[in-house]
């Protein structure tokens, strides 16, 4: 039931107010507890029935303009007869009813609905059912995704969330290394090499220096080689800690990231302290290395160490048996050690499908054949047994890392040839041929002889190799750098078929691909 109006409860109430007065709220209904509705069953004195005809009257010509109020009050005999008077309620019968012809013939050869039969008794046609299954749709990762590791482009193909194609695309931090070298001296060209993989700064540079060694015929110092193969372990260490971190970040945990970047903060500390560079550091030299150790620092070096192996266990004990993380990499991104090879593998996506390849046991350079160390290997060749590898790998660098101090021999730190590497600072302020010496070494640079060779490294991603061909001047002829990560990111149209969009993103950072050595 509708609300009386606001004046008519006012007047209700006057009238009220009266009959109490009167005497008569006897025979008046409380209302105070109910709705007011036009049903007023109530009898009141003639005056007072004068008085509201005389108060409907009024307010009927002030309101003329307005919708007609409903009735005060009416008998429930007259709101009875009303209801009856209504008509009743007919069911319909709208099963037999058909649209008509003209309004059919526009939706003709159109199909409306899957229940054909009503339809063929309308228009004597049947239409074939459109192919309802689901497209693939095309989509970007990248280049702005936070989990690309870099400004990869890859363009996915879709089957709702499984992953049909991956085609990587790349160049898009391409800077012309390779032909810049060409068109610098080689002492000028070693700072291009630490912008390639610019996790593992060292460990380029140090494949670049051997290279040229080998054409100029040079024998590294002792002290040189064991700084040398030091620093590549510390460089190690950055990497895995790096990879580590990011491929668990890519999975959803953040906190391990937190515990390993404090830990490589530490590491470059050390290279700060050696070279005086924290990341670009230029420190191996053709013929050795730039300074020698400062003070202090072998024995600040093996303090770290000795708690690095501390925080190792301490990062396994949050991700290694976790149950997320295991169900996110175990079977994820499987290759066989068959495709492994054949697509140019190294490193530890190699070894964690089981083949024992590693160029620091099977083609030592520096001191890497006076040093015991073991080649972790897995079985499986998926995520989880590359992140296995690489978590070895750092307990065997600590132990590399401790071998190079306690087997660290005194003497010279570079070679005594005056023609590749620069007399000492304290020399050439004395001396006027060290002095010609340095002037002559750094503006027309060393010559190196006719030839060609490729040495190859074991960075921490894999097989790091440099293409050197020497005309005989102060320039290298060409230079191909033969980055380790370039062959893994072939690989993801192959890991990833199958899997989910989600896998796609495990797959990336248990590859451990850097986009500077990739796209060069």
């Amino acid at each position: 039931m509708a609300r009386m109006p606001n004046a008519w409860s006012n007047i209700l109430d006057i009238f009220q107010q009266k009959l109490r007065n009167l005497k008569q709220i006897s025979r008046v209904k409380d209302y105070s507890r109910h709705v007011l509705t036009r049903s007023l069953l109530i009898r009141p004195a003639l005056s007072d029935a004068i008085k509201s005809y005389m108060a409907k009257v009024a307010v009927a010509v002030l309101f003329s303009r307005h919708k007609q109020p409903r009735r005060l009050a009416c008998t429930a005999k007259a709101e009875k007869e009303a209801a009856n008077k209504l008509p009743k309620y007919q069911a319909k019968e709208a099963k037999h009813w058909y649209p008509d012809p003209e309004y059919l013939r526009q939706f003709e050869g159109a199909y409306i609905d899957d229940d054909g039969p009503p339809f063929v008794r309308w228009t004597g046609k049947m239409n074939v059912p459109p192919d309802r299954t689901y497209r693939t749709k095309f989509i970007n990762f990248g280049p702005a995704h936070p989990a690309a590791h870099g400004v990869l482009r890859m363009i996915l193909q879709l089957d709702n969330e499984t992953v049909l194609s991956a085609d990587p695309h790349i160049g898009l931090l391409h800077r012309g290394t390779e032909k810049l070298i060409e068109n610098k001296m080689y002492i000028q060209s070693l700072p291009y090499f630490d912008r390639l993989d610019y996790v593992s700064c060292m460990s380029n540079e140090l494949c670049y220096c051997l290279a040229i060694e080998k054409l100029l015929g040079l024998q590294v110092p002792k002290r040189a080689q064991y700084i040398r193969t030091m620093f590549s372990e510390i460089m190690r260490l950055t990497n895995h800690t790096v990879a580590c971190a990011t491929a668990v970040l890519d999975c959803g945990a953040i906190t391990p990231l937190f515990w390993m970047f404090e830990e490589r903060e530490k590491l470059y500390e050390f290279c700060e302290r050696a070279s005086g560079a924290r990341m670009h550091s230029a420190y191996i030299r053709p013929g050795g290395v730039a300074f020698d150790l400062p003070f202090g620092f072998c024995d600040d070096l093996y303090d770290f160490i000795c708690r690095f192996r501390h925080r190792i266990d301490e990062f396994e004990d949050v991700v290694t048996d976790n149950r997320i993380w295991r169900m996110r990499n175990i079977g994820i991104g499987r290759i066989t050690a068959h495709e492994a090879m054949n697509y140019g593998c190294s490193g530890a996506v190699l070894r964690a499908t089981g083949v024992k390849w590693d160029l620091r046991k099977t083609q030592p350079y520096d001191a890497y054949s006076e040093v015991e160390f073991d080649v972790p290997v897995g079985v499986n060749g998926d995520s989880y047994d590359r992140y296995l590898c690489r978590v070895r790998e750092m307990r065997e660098a600590c132990k590399i890392i401790n071998q190079c101090l306690n087997q660290l021999p005194e003497g010279e730190i570079k070679v005594d040839d005056r023609k590749v590497c620069p007399p000492k600072r304290v020399d050439m302020k004395v001396g006027m041929e060290e002095l010609i010496h340095h002037f002559k070494l750094f503006t027309q640079g060393f010559a190196v002889p006719p030839g060609a060779t490729y040495t190859a490294v074991e960075s921490p991603k894999g097989e790091f190799g440099v293409y050197l061909v020497s005309d005989g001047t102060s320039k290298p002829y060409r230079c191909k750098i033969r980055a380790a990560s370039y062959p893994h990111l072939a690989l993801m149209n192959k890991l990833t078929y199958k899997h989910l969009l989600a896998d796609a993103v495990a797959i990336i950072g248990s590859l451990d691909i850097v986009f500077g050595e990739i796209d060069r």
